[in-house]
């Protein structure tokens, strides 16, 4: 290209012609191009590109015990004089562990705030390139960006964050690739030579969700000398999130956040945000200038089950389906009182109706009757279709599958009535037995505690095929008059037959009730 360039103009300056103006064209346009290249060098490019971080840790819900935890680690970087006076090393890496959406990016980003430095992050797919040699260099191009980005900004300290480090952070050995132990390699031998005087001084914090698999000698002490548990939040944690998150968004009067943060158990952070954002649109298409509960629930619906679906079953399968999801919630009002959130016979998703139940609370261990009446919830669907159908049918799939993995977990646990087992050498004959026996009577009980409401899930099932949906202070109060209804037969049918009991003589004689 040059020497075509150099020829073309050698051929214009023979034929008379004035070349000055274009080779003073082509000067400035090296020079700027050589400008934004440098800039680019900088600055770590597009993708791996220095970070405004405005975000710091009171943004950050959810996560009290991380933040602390996280927090303490880096003042060790912001009182190097202090720590020095007493000896202690400041740490090299800091690695941020657990669920995906918990905020471990954020995390970062505020921990660069708190210390005042300089940000540069990346991507472990980044460092991945067929080419031999090329992810090895990335790693070293990123430490050295990061100081001159220090530098320029007239810092004494630069973090590096590396998000999902496992992609190069993989065990070494005879499955992996010879390129990524390079680049592995590289990016230990950058750790082990970080000077803790140097200045400025470059922290490392790397995210990842399956910490499981990373080489041993990435996580030795002297690299990554922290691991940082960023788990899901409890209900207070997702209770602050759903605050935050709401802070700019209108609220209606009747929302409660309590109830949302307590119908949300299992929810991270990106999904709360997630809820929050999709209240918000269903408020606009509906042209609300308020967010309502009811915009909450149904948001909820979406992030649990997806959107809904354009399938519209007939009158006599949604009949069914109404039943399926009545057995489920009779069941799970019987074991757990106001456990009923939402019923739905609206398709979303794989579903065709779901019941949604409220989490009394976060809980980490289970009993044995708690996992046995899970299970009779699972399978009150299907006992219920059997109760007024006498038949069952296939959407009762993942009901049989849920209540088989508990019933499953009774006996790894050393719940069910073979006692305490190895659950790696116990015999699959031995387990589908006692499986099968698990959820043989659960289903009895099931079908026991149903058949008094056969009569009141076929009335009650035409109003939810009309209305698609019910609320559960709706269901609770039909299960009350169900409840009193049953009460009262069974207190006539009681004094009718003390009245009119026969002793042998013939006379008529009370009998006790």
């Amino acid at each position: 290209m040059i020497g075509f360039v150099a020829a073309v103009l050698i051929f214009l300056a023979s034929l008379g012609f004035n070349i000055v103006p274009i080779v003073f064209l082509i000067g400035l346009s090296i020079a700027l191009l050589f400008m934004m290249e440098r800039r680019t060098t900088v600055t770590g490019g597009t993708k791996s590109a220095a970070v405004k971080h405005a975000i710091d840790f009171a943004q950050i819900g959810g996560q009290d015990t991380a933040k602390r935890e996280l927090m303490e680690a880096l003042d060790f970087l912001k009182r190097r004089e202090k720590i020095q006076a007493l000896g202690i090393r400041p740490l090299k890496g800091i690695l941020l562990t657990g669920p995906p959406g918990t905020g471990k990016t954020l995390m970062a980003k505020a921990a660069a705030t708190y210390t005042d430095s300089a940000f540069v992050s990346a991507s472990g797919s980044e460092f991945v390139e067929m080419y031999v040699g090329v992810g090895a260099q990335r790693v070293r191009e990123l430490f050295k960006k990061a100081r001159m980005l220090a530098k320029k900004e007239g810092k004494d300290s630069a973090i590096v964050f590396i998000d999902e480090i496992d992609v190069v952070g993989g065990r070494r050995g005879a499955q992996s690739h010879q390129e990524y132990d390079q680049t592995l390699n590289q990016l230990l031998t950058e750790m082990d030579g970080m000077q803790t005087t140097q200045s400025p001084f470059v922290l490392v914090v790397a995210a990842t969700n399956r910490v499981d698999i990373l080489d041993s000698a990435l996580l030795r002490p002297g690299r990554f000398d922290r691991m940082i548990k960023v788990d899901l939040p409890d209900r207070e944690g997702r209770l602050h999130i759903l605050s935050i998150q709401t802070g700019n968004k209108p609220l209606s009067s009747d929302v409660n956040l309590e109830h949302v943060a307590q119908e949300t158990y299992g929810f991270s952070g990106a999904q709360l945000e997630s809820l929050t954002n999709e209240a918000a649109i269903m408020a606009l298409r509906e042209e609300k200038e308020r967010i309502e509960q009811q915009h909450f629930r149904d948001a909820v619906d979406k992030v649990l089950m997806g959107e809904k679906t354009g399938r519209i079953p007939n009158r006599e399968e949604l009949r069914r389906v109404a039943i399926h999801e009545l057995g489920h919630a009779i069941i799970s009002e019987l074991v757990r009182p106001n456990s009923v959130s939402h019923i739905t016979i609206a398709p979303r998703g794989n579903a065709l109706g779901f019941v949604r139940q409220i989490p009394e609370k976060d809980s980490y261990l289970y009993t044995i009757d708690q996992l046995n009446n899970q299970i009779k919830v699972a399978l009150g669907g299907t006992i219920a279709e059997q109760l007024l159908y006498g038949n069952r049918s296939t959407g009762a799939q993942n009901d049989f599958q849920q209540a088989s993995n508990l019933a499953r977990t009774e006996v790894e646990c050393g719940l069910s009535r073979i006692g305490i087992v190895d659950a790696d050498n116990l015999p699959q004959t031995i387990l589908d037995e006692e499986i099968r026996f698990i959820l043989s009577e659960r289903e009895k009980e099931t079908k026991e505690l149903l058949e008094p409401f056969a009569e009141g899930i076929r009335e009650l099932a035409q109003s939810i095929v009309q209305h698609e949906n019910m609320t559960g202070d709706e269901f609770r109060n039909w299960l009350q008059k169900q409840l009193g209804m049953s009460e009262d037969m069974e207190f006539t049918t009681a004094e009718t037959a003390a009245k009119h009991a026969i002793d042998d003589n013939g006379e008529s004689q009370p009998i006790a009730v």
